[in-house]
C-alpha cells in the first residue's frame, strides 16, 4: 500500500484557491500492457444467488450482482454471534475463561442428532468460553452457538436483540438476526454487502475472535472435525472466514485474504456445492488483486492546505482529514486521481480544533470513489477587538 498525496490537486473554494507541493515522484516502472486496457469484467458466479467483492481497508465495492438483495445467510450468521461475543467481552460483560454450559435446550436444537453442524461438547457439562466459541467458529456448532448466547444473554431471543443492536452500529443496513446459528427462521435476513461489512468489522474490531477462522480442524472429545472453508487448504492468502449452507440458503462462504498489505473480502450466497461456493469465491479474490490496489492518500493530521482566517488572533489555519483518506483504484490508475477541497468562501474565528470545515472529494475518470470532511487541525481564537473591526470592514468591502 502506498502511502503519497495525489499528484494534482484542485481546491474549489469558491474564490479562494490553494496549491498544494506534490512530492517527487518516484521513477515509474514500465506499465503492464493490462494497465492500459480496461479491467476485465469479474468472474460473476453463475449460479450463485449474490455475490460482492469488497475491498477491505476502504469499503469500496469491487464488484458484485444482488449485493443489497436479502437473503437467508445460514451459519455465516454466527460471524454476527462472534461479534457480539467479542464486544460483550471487550465491556467486561463475559470473560473467555467462562464456564459455559451445553444446555439440554442447546443440545436438543443444535446437537449430534440434528441435521445441522454440531460442536461435540457433551450435554449439560461447562466448557471455557473461548473453546465453546472455537467449537461454534471452527465446526459451526449450532449446539455451540445457542449455548454461547444463553450464557450471554440468558436466551436466544435476547442475544437476537443484542446481535440487532451490534449490526445496527457496525452500519449493516438491511439485516435482521432471530437466531445465533443461521438455521431458517422468518425475518432472519441479511444481504451480501451487509456481510462483507460485517466480516470488515470483525477483522478490525477484534482481531482475536477473527483469528479463529482460520483454525483448519479442532477435536473435541473423541472427535474431530474440519473448518469447512476449502480456501484454508487452497490459498494461503485466505485466514477467514465462515461458511453457511442450508436447503434454503444455498451453500455460501465468506472469504477474506491479504496479500502483502491488502486485503479483500468476497461473499458469495446460494451456490450450488461446497467445492463451487470456493471455486467462485477464488476467482473474485484472485481477480480483484490481479486488477485493484489500495493506496493511503492522506495522512492523519497532516496539513493539506492554510486557508486565510477572518477575525483571528492567527491569519490562517492549517486544515487535514481526521482519519486516513484510502482509496481503491484500478492498477495502473493512481495518478488518473484528481481531488478538490472544498471550503468555505470565508472562514471567521472562533474555529476549534477538530472543527469541521469543508470535505476533500476524490475522483477517477470523473467519478466520485472517496470522500472525506476537512477538519481544523488546530485551533484559532478571536482576535483583539482593532483586528476583529479591521477585518469587518475588509469583508464589507470585498463583498460589494
Amino acid at each position: 500500500m502506498r502511502s503519497r498525496l495525489l499528484l494534482v490537486v484542485a481546491l474549489a473554494t469558491a474564490g479562494l484557491a490553494f496549491a498544494q507541493t506534490p512530492a517527487p515522484a518516484p521513477v515509474p516502472k514500465p506499465a503492464a500492457l493490462s494497465d492500459n486496457l480496461p479491467i476485465p469484467d469479474a468472474p460473476a458466479p453463475a449460479t450463485s444467488k449474490a455475490w460482492i467483492l469488497m475491498d477491505y481497508a476502504t469499503g469500496q465495492v469491487l464488484a458484485g450482482e444482488n449485493y443489497d438483495t436479502p437473503v437467508e445467510p445460514a451459519s455465516i450468521t454466527k460471524v454476527m454471534t462472534s461479534y457480539v461475543i467479542a464486544a460483550e467481552m471487550a465491556a467486561g460483560k463475559v470473560k473467555g475463561t467462562d464456564q459455559v454450559m451445553m444446555s439440554e435446550n442447546a443440545w436438543r436444537k443444535g446437537g449430534a442428532s440434528t441435521e445441522g453442524s454440531y460442536s461435540g461438547f457433551p450435554v449439560n457439562q461447562t466448557a471455557p468460553l473461548i473453546e465453546m466459541e472455537k467449537g461454534m467458529v471452527v465446526q459451526s456448532g449450532n449446539d455451540a452457538a445457542i449455548a454461547l448466547a444463553e450464557h450471554v444473554a440468558g436466551s436466544e431471543a435476547a442475544f437476537g436483540q443484542l446481535m440487532n443492536a451490534y449490526a445496527k452500529r457496525i452500519g449493516m443496513k438491511q439485516s435482521h438476526f432471530v437466531n445465533p446459528h443461521g438455521l431458517p427462521a422468518e425475518g432472519h435476513l441479511t444481504t451480501a454487502h451487509d456481510l462483507a461489512r460485517l466480516g470488515q468489522a470483525l477483522i478490525r474490531d477484534f482481531p482475536e475472535a477473527y483469528s479463529y477462522n482460520k483454525i483448519k480442524e479442532l477435536t473435541v472429545g473423541p472427535i474431530t472435525q474440519p473448518n469447512r472453508n476449502l480456501l484454508l487448504w487452497r490459498d494461503p492468502s485466505v485466514d477467514g472466514i465462515k461458511t453457511g449452507h442450508t436447503s434454503a440458503a444455498g451453500y455460501c462462504l465468506m472469504a477474506s485474504a491479504k496479500r502483502g498489505e491488502q486485503r479483500l473480502i468476497s461473499v458469495v450466497m446460494g451456490d450450488t456445492s461446497e467445492n463451487q461456493r470456493a471455486v467462485d469465491s477464488q476467482a473474485l479474490l484472485n481477480w480483484g488483486f490481479r486488477f485493484y490496489e489500495t493506496h493511503v492518500l492522506y495522512t492523519a493530521a497532516k496539513s493539506l492546505a492554510t486557508p486565510k482566517v477572518w477575525k483571528g488572533s492567527g491569519n490562517t489555519i492549517a486544515v487535514g482529514v481526521a482519519q486516513p483518506l484510502l482509496v481503491s483504484t484500478p492498477r495502473g490508475k493512481y495518478d488518473h486521481l484528481k481531488a478538490t477541497m472544498d471550503l468555505p468562501k470565508s472562514l471567521v474565528a472562533p474555529i476549534a480544533k477538530g472543527q469541521k470545515l469543508g470535505m476533500v472529494k476524490v475522483t477517477l475518470d470523473g467519478k466520485l470513489i472517496a470522500q472525506s470532511p476537512l477538519v481544523a487541525l488546530e485551533a484559532v481564537e478571536e482576535g483583539g477587538f482593532f483586528k476583529r473591526l479591521w477585518h469587518e470592514l475588509l469583508m464589507w468591502w470585498q463583498s460589494v
